[in-house]
Formats: structure tokens, sequence, C-alpha cells
């Protein structure tokens, strides 16, 4: 093979491999672009999702605060008529205790 040719042969490799790393750069490029891409939308739908579980997390909260709340308030609701009915036996008693007590100071003074 004459000189010149090879020459010619070896410039067109050269320029066929400078074309098939240029492509592949390229490709390596928009590979990371999408992987990138894809990466921001699985981050962002994992905050979604994470949202939405702080928001099903809260309100179930909520509903057993607000349902325990109304327990509590139910027991003490309770609690408060049995010792108004505890309060409301003793009144007799109450009552002549304090008139005899009234009585005595009374009769002591006298």
């Amino acid at each position: 093979m004459p000189r010149p040719e090879v020459l010619e042969r070896i410039k067109t490799a050269e320029r066929e491999a400078d074309e098939i790393v240029e492509e592949a750069e390229a490709d390596r490029e928009e590979r990371i672009a999408e992987a990138r891409e894809r990466a921001d939308e699985i981050r962002a739908e994992a905050r979604r999702e994470a949202d939405e579980l702080e928001e099903t997390r809260l309100a179930e909260a909520r509903t057993d605060i607000d349902a325990r709340r109304e327990e509590i308030l139910s027991e003490g609701e309770a609690a408060r008529e049995r010792l108004a009915a505890a309060a409301e036996d003793n009144v007799p008693d109450a009552v002549e205790y304090a008139l005899t007590r009234f009585e005595e100071a009374v009769h002591a003074q006298t």
C-alpha cells in the first residue's frame, strides 16, 4: 500500500475514533442528565409520599386526641356529678351541724 494511502486511512481512522469518542461523551452526558432528572423525580415523589404520610398520621393523632379528650371530659363530668350527689346527700348533716354550732355559740353568750 502506498504511503499517502496509509496516511489517509490513519487520518480516517482517527476521525472515526474522534467521532466515536464524541458520541460516547454525548451519550454519557445524556445518560447523566436523564439519571439526574430521574433522581429529582424520585426525590419529589418521596417528598410527596412523606407529606401524605405525615398528614395521615397527624389526622389519626388528632382523631385519637379528640377521642381521649371526650373520654376525659366524660369521666370528669361523671366525677363531678358523683361529688355533687355526695355533697347534696351531706346538706342535711351540714345544716344540722351549723345550727348546732350556732345554738352553742348563742347559749355560750347568754
